[in-house]
């Protein structure tokens, strides 16, 4: 039994996807294991390859998942707190970053400015699994839904991280006007903030897209452009090669943004330092230097580059 745990979100679980892929074809005979919250299931199953789910919240113990692993590997943070979790369960070996607090020194050092995919990839390297950072694709979950549309989605976990909805708007407004078949996307808490770009877009509601994570993924999959902040569809969009223009602010897109190599893509910061990601408060200056003219300028390019393709 190899019991991996990532109790976070969509961009973390997508950036960690090279890794589970190493563990997957290192251990192909045993069960791969992986703790995660319940509700991205579908994006476990697009993955491939792991087992089973233990569902599991971020700062939670983890009661449901099995005792005395063989390997407990840690894709979920720095320590010493996760760490701690899986040491609960007496594993054989722990494979992790080393941290002093949790009495853990069998491990390599832990790097803040790395970019989270190399991270993990490094992480399990360090105990002799190969991994590919490119080993990104996803599968496209089954729901029936529309192709070819642009999404702009106006959410992020922090309000530092959200780029104004009336410059959202705007950009809606003029792809829209340019051809576009735009949908407004956001989880159901950010249901009131999509409502808010598709009025002041001129949009009827039915261009704010209520969807489970499935079948936003498979929306993200078939899609035309995808505009975001720097939130976890971002990384759909990477999984499924679809063409984005992603918003940076408080945090560098060296540490969270898509394959510098791949034109399709495009991530637009301002900054000069990477801070935290989940800053309370007003939108980051960064952020807020992103102007309309340059998203638009940016979404005409990814999406000849991926014409070109």
């Amino acid at each position: 039994m190899i019991l991996v745990l990532r109790a976070l979100g969509v961009g973390d679980l997508a950036t960690a996807v090279p890794a589970l892929r190493g563990l997957r074809a290192a251990f192909p005979g045993e069960t791969l294991s992986l703790a995660a919250p319940a509700w991205l299931t579908p994006l476990i199953s697009a993955i491939g390859g792991i087992d089973r789910t233990v569902a599991a919240a971020e700062l939670e113990p983890l009661t449901g998942a099995p005792a005395n692993p063989q390997i407990a590997v840690n894709l979920h943070g720095s320590g010493p707190e996760s760490h701690r979790r899986l040491q609960a369960l007496h594993p054989a070996k722990l494979w992790a970053f080393a941290s002093r607090p949790a009495g853990h020194a069998d491990g390599p050092g832990w790097h803040d400015d790395e970019h989270e995919v190399q991270r993990w990839c490094r992480l399990i390297r360090y105990y002799g699994v190969p991994c590919d950072p490119e080993d990104l694709d996803l599968d496209v979950p089954p729901a029936d839904v529309p192709r070819g549309v642009t999404i702009i989605h106006p959410g992020a976990k922090s309000p530092a991280r959200r780029w104004p909805p009336e410059r959202f708007a705007s950009v809606a407004r003029r792809l829209s006007s340019a051809g576009h078949r735009v949908l407004i996307t956001g989880s159901a808490a950010e249901h009131e903030l999509c409502v808010r770009v598709s009025d002041a877009a001129g949009f009827d509601r039915s261009a704010v897209a209520r969807t489970d994570l499935g079948e936003l993924a498979a929306l993200v999959a078939g899609a035309r452009l995808l505009v975001s902040g720097d939130t976890g569809i971002a990384h759909l969009a990477t999984a499924y090669r679809t063409p984005s223009v992603v918003l940076f602010g408080p945090v560098s897109p060296r540490r969270w943004g898509p394959p510098p190599d791949r034109p399709w893509h495009r991530a637009i910061w301002h900054g000069t330092r990477s801070e935290r990601g989940d800053l309370p408060g007003p939108v980051h200056p960064a952020l807020l230097a992103v102007n309309e003219d340059e998203v638009l300028t940016a979404a005409d390019e990814v999406c000849r580059a991926a014409a070109a393709q």
